[in-house]
């Protein structure tokens, strides 16, 4: 077989998010693996900045280790499923981002599609007991991780408009 060499953790599209102040990154099923790692580098990128700015305040010169071409400020990850027990893929890497984005840069949301319709009295009474369990113990009892679910597909219209809204004066890198 002949050698190959692999550079970086995600493929061709997605290597430009870095140009983008506010990213919204879409994975569904197995196809949230590449988003996962931008996700990770994203968290990566913000601490490394961070470990540069106390270093420059203590030392009064910059250290030169931060990335310039790194402009991202707010990721929005939908994480999109069929079946609840697929949130065990990346149950760990979760709470890891989770644990590590002290200051909320990174707002996750995991949808199972295969759960009744938003509207549906089952589905308000699992979100009912879901919200009371994650607001008591911090884990989502749907996903077993921080990282609140939601049931049936996302109303994209309503996400697009947020963000949106919410950065009005910023290219949003989808």
């Amino acid at each position: 077989f002949p050698k190959v060499l692999i550079d970086g953790p995600y493929g061709a599209p997605a290597q430009d998010y870095k140009k983008y102040e506010v990213v919204l990154l879409v994975g569904l099923g197995i196809g949230a693996t590449p988003m996962i790692s931008i996700v990770k580098d994203i968290v990566s990128n913000l601490k490394a900045m961070e470990d540069d700015e106390e270093e420059a305040g203590e030392s009064r010169s910059g250290s030169g280790r931060s990335n310039n071409n790194f402009k991202t400020r707010r990721a929005y990850f939908y994480w999109v499923t069929r079946e609840q027990g697929s949130f065990e893929w990346f149950k760990g890497i979760m709470d890891e981002v989770a644990e590590m984005d002290q200051k909320h840069v990174i707002e996750m949301h995991n949808y199972c599609t295969s759960v009744y319709e938003e509207g549906d009295a089952r589905s308000a009474l699992i979100t009912m007991l879901q919200s009371l369990h994650l607001a008591k113990s911090g884990v989502d009892i749907v996903s077993g991780t921080r990282v609140k679910s939601h049931f049936a597909k996302p109303n994209w219209r309503n996400v697009y408009k947020r963000i949106a809204l919410n950065h009005t004066d910023s290219k949003v890198g989808v």
